[in-house]
C-alpha cells in the first residue's frame, strides 16, 4: 500500500483502464499510462484511433465509462469522483489555436488568467518573454503569422500555471517549412515551463522528434508506449514497426541470435526460432558495403540524405535510405548489406 501511494505522489499523471464508448462502438479501450512532472507524451495514430478523445477525457470534456484519472496526489474521475474541467487545472491548446480576433495578443493571453491572484499585467510580460513576443503585445491575431500565433495560443494556456498541458494535433495548421522550426520552439518552451503535456498527433516525425514517451494508438488501444527510441528501434508488433517510420520485412530461418536470408546471416537483436519476417530500417541498409546484388528501381534526392529503391535478384524490393554522397540512378547494378541486428517477427 505504502509502495503504491509513493508511486502515485512521483506521477503528474496517472490513467487506469480508461474507457469510453459512443453507443455501440468503443473509441477508448481500456488504456492505462503515466507521467513525471516535464514530460512530454505524443498520442500517435491515424484518425478514429481515440487520441484526441483520450485528450479530451482527460480534460475532463468527456465523462468515462470506466477507468480512473489521477493529476497528481487528486482523483479528477473515478469511483465516484468527477472535478469539473475548469477545477482540474488543465491547460489546452486547440487545433485552430481559438485566439479571439477582437483581442490583442496581451488580453488574449490574460484572457486565461480569471481566477490568477498574482500581477495578471506582470504574469503576461512574464509569458510573452517565455514564448519570445515581447514587444508585440499590441499586436492583433491577423497581424501574427501561424507560428506567432500558435506561441499566443501556448503563453495562453501556460499563464494561469496548469499542473498539465494538452495541444490537440498543435502543429497541423502550419505549412511544412515552419512546422519544423515551431516543433523545436514550443519543445524549448514546455522545457523551460517544465509543464507535463500530451500533444495528439497522427505525424511520426513529430512525435518522434518532440516527446519523451509515445503511445502508439490503434482502434482505442494503445499498441506500445515507450521513448522515442523504443518505439522505433524496438517496435512491439509488426504494426508498430510499420506505422512508425518505414519498415523492410523480409522472410528468413531464425536459429537463436542470428537468422539466414537472402542478405545473407543476419544478427537478431533477440532470440528467435525457425520461419520469421525480419524488420530492417531502411538505414540500416548499406550501399556498397555488402555482398548481396541489386538494382536501383529509383531514387529520392534530399540534400542531407536520400532514399533508393533497390530489387534483389530474387525479386525482393527494399528501400534504402543513405547518405547523399553517392548518386545512385534507376537500373544501377550495386551490392548491398545490413550493418546492425535486425528484429524477427512470426512469420
Amino acid at each position: 500500500m505504502e509502495q503504491k501511494r509513493v508511486r502515485m505522489e512521483q506521477s503528474a499523471l496517472k490513467v487506469e483502464r480508461l474507457v469510453k464508448r459512443y453507443g455501440t462502438m468503443t473509441a477508448v479501450d481500456d488504456i492505462g499510462f503515466s507521467l513525471a512532472t516535464g514530460d512530454i507524451l505524443a498520442l500517435l495514430g491515424a484518425s478514429g484511433c481515440g487520441k484526441t478523445t483520450t485528450l479530451r477525457l482527460i480534460a475532463g470534456l468527456e465523462t468515462p465509462d470506466d477507468g480512473d484519472i489521477w493529476l497528481g496526489e487528486r482523483r479528477v474521475s473515478g469511483a465516484g469522483e468527477w472535478i469539473q474541467p475548469e477545477d482540474r487545472r488543465v491547460g489546452m491548446v486547440f487545433q485552430d489555436y481559438a485566439l479571439f480576433p477582437h483581442l490583442n495578443v496581451s488580453s488574449n493571453i490574460a484572457f486565461g488568467l480569471k481566477h490568477y491572484r498574482g500581477d495578471k499585467n506582470a504574469r503576461v510580460a512574464d509569458m510573452l518573454r517565455v514564448v519570445g513576443l515581447s514587444g508585440l503585445e499590441k499586436r492583433m491575431p491577423h497581424q501574427l503569422s501561424g507560428g506567432q500565433q500558435q506561441r499566443v495560443a501556448l503563453a495562453r494556456a501556460l499563464a494561469p500555471q496548469p499542473s498539465i498541458l494538452l495541444l490537440d494535433e498543435p502543429f497541423s495548421n502550419l505549412d511544412a517549412a515552419l512546422r519544423a522550426q515551431v516543433r523545436a520552439e514550443i519543445r524549448a518552451i514546455l522545457r523551460q515551463a517544465n509543464v507535463t503535456s500530451i500533444f495528439v498527433t497522427h505525424d511520426q516525425e513529430e512525435a518522434l522528434s518532440l516527446a519523451d514517451k509515445v503511445a502508439v494508438m490503434r482502434e482505442g488501444h494503445i499498441l506500445q508506449f515507450g521513448t522515442p527510441h523504443e518505439i522505433y528501434n524496438y517496435p512491439a508488433s509488426r504494426d508498430v514497426a510499420q506505422f512508425v517510420g518505414e519498415a523492410n520485412f523480409i522472410p528468413a530461418q531464425a536459429h537463436g541470435m542470428t537468422a539466414q536470408s537472402v542478405l545473407g546471416q543476419l544478427d537478431l537483436i533477440q532470440s528467435a526460432q525457425g520461419r520469421v519476417d525480419v524488420l530492417i530500417r531502411p538505414e540500416a541498409v548499406q550501399i556498397g558495403m555488402g555482398d548481396v546484388p541489386a538494382r536501383v528501381l529509383w531514387s529520392e534526392f534530399y540534400g542531407h540524405d536520400q532514399r533508393v529503391g533497390v530489387i534483389l535478384d530474387d525479386g525482393i524490393s527494399l528501400i534504402i535510405r543513405t547518405d547523399a554522397y553517392q548518386v545512385h540512378s534507376s537500373q544501377d547494378r550495386v551490392m548491398v548489406g545490413v550493418n546492425r541486428p535486425v528484429l524477427a517477427y512470426p512469420a
